[in-house]
């Protein structure tokens, strides 16, 4: 059964993550860990969620969704869903085209022409089944985490401070702009089209039909899911307390975007490995994230709108929607503006949450839907409280953007 977690789990650390925490660790330190981790914690919940309405009511997201709404109040879930994916495309997009502008000195423009062609690797992977692709994105993930556990080495942390940072502190966030960077964190970690995916890639393993295999399969799939997503916890926390490390403590405050991160890990650590480390997990972040949005991608149209199209057609879709605003973007904010746009890609992702989440919880708590698997009252408490965490942290965002 593990696999499907894992799947998942790269979309919680893709380049959307790594511009959020870095602003947040260099500009508050370890102020804003607890938001990292609640946001995390939010997420396994829910995945726990997707992974069961996969599992015991045999139907993703999206096809439950189509036989249970009427058209109209489809197309607003497929519109919202298509649109994060959208979102998270454009900042694998951005991610993928810095690190080639890194690690090799191609212009961001060239690197984002570049990214257009990443679907010659989905058309490589087509017909090779599940197992092969979760293969191949553990050796992304590994290749991620051991860059940090090496770069966190390098910079010397202050472990207590640390741990105060993983203690929830609300004033925190009086600051607007550490409201957006929350907002923007919760978005990045918690991502809707990865509620869709993980009900449906769940159904690719085998269960027998009674009912001890089923309730061994959801035991199972839940630990799987639970660890890969503590895996991405690590990565997402490692990416802030690097920045909270080598910038904050050391006066570089403004540090904002994952260039100037790049530029200043060297002087700051002393040696050329750190920025090459950050440079390469970055790629293996934007690359494994690819991969995921394609299949959600699919998962979608098959399950809202009952079409089925070749999985390169697909990727050559989303990524064609996703240049666009990535070019546009370079070519108005200039190399400067990655940054920002990767910080709004996560808020849109963050906005587009509760339309994903509303349909998930309201089905799994359905006996009709899930039988004796339906939410029971932990559960339905639970997922209800994060629901309304997320709809009041998207208003309180934009309340401080109209004041502002």
């Amino acid at each position: 059964m593990a696999g499907p977690g894992l799947l998942v789990s790269v979309g919680y650390m893709d380049p959307g993550n790594w511009a959020t925490d870095i602003e947040s660790g260099s500009k508050y330190g370890f102020a804003l860990l607890w938001v990292v981790l609640g946001s995390s914690l939010a997420a396994m919940l829910l995945q726990t969620l997707s992974l069961r309405l996969g599992l015991a009511a045999r139907k993703d997201l999206a096809r439950a969704c189509r036989e249970r709404y009427r058209p109209l109040v489809n197309g607003i879930l497929w519109i919202m869903a298509e649109v994060a994916i959208i979102a998270c495309d454009v900042a694998e997009v951005l991610g993928s085209a810095l690190a080639l502008h890194l690690l090799f000195g191609v212009s961001l423009v060239i690197g984002i022409i570049i990214t257009a062609f990443d679907t010659v690797i989905v058309l490589g992977l087509q017909g090779q089944g599940f197992r092969r692709v979760e293969a191949i994105v553990l050796g992304l993930v590994v290749t991620i985490g051991a860059c940090f556990a090496v770069e966190l080495a390098l910079v010397g942390v202050d472990w207590n401070s640390v741990m105060r940072g993983f203690v929830p502190r609300v004033a925190s966030l009086r600051d607007p702009q550490a409201m957006l960077l929350a907002v923007g964190i919760l978005g990045a970690t918690v991502m809707p089209h990865n509620l869709y995916l993980h009900s449906s890639i769940v159904q690719t393993r085998h269960v027998a039909g009674d009912e001890r295999s089923r309730r061994d399969a959801i035991r199972l799939s839940t630990l799987d899911t639970v660890v890969s997503l503590s895996l991405a916890l690590l990565v997402n926390a490692a990416i802030l307390i690097l920045a909270a490390a080598a910038f904050h403590s050391s006066g570089h405050a403004s540090v904002t975007d994952i260039q100037d991160a790049y530029n200043l890990l060297d002087p700051l650590v002393g040696g050329t490995l750190a920025s090459l480390l950050f440079g390469i997990a970055l790629l293996a972040s934007g690359q494994s994230s690819t991969l995921t949005g394609t299949i959600a991608g699919q998962i979608l149209m098959e399950g809202f709108l009952d079409l089925k199209i070749p999985c390169y057609q697909r990727r050559l879709i989303t990524r064609s929607l996703a240049l666009i605003p990535a070019l546009a973007g370079i070519l108005w904010l200039g190399e400067a503006g990655v940054g920002k746009l990767l910080v709004w890609t996560q808020v849109v992702l963050s906005l587009q949450l509760p339309f994903a989440m509303w349909p998930l919880i309201r089905l799994t708590g359905d006996s009709a839907v899930m039988g004796c698997y339906a939410n029971g009252r932990w559960l339905r408490s639970s997922s209800w409280a994060i629901f309304a965490a997320v709809v009041a942290a998207n208003l309180w965002f934009f309340e401080g953007l109209v004041r502002g």
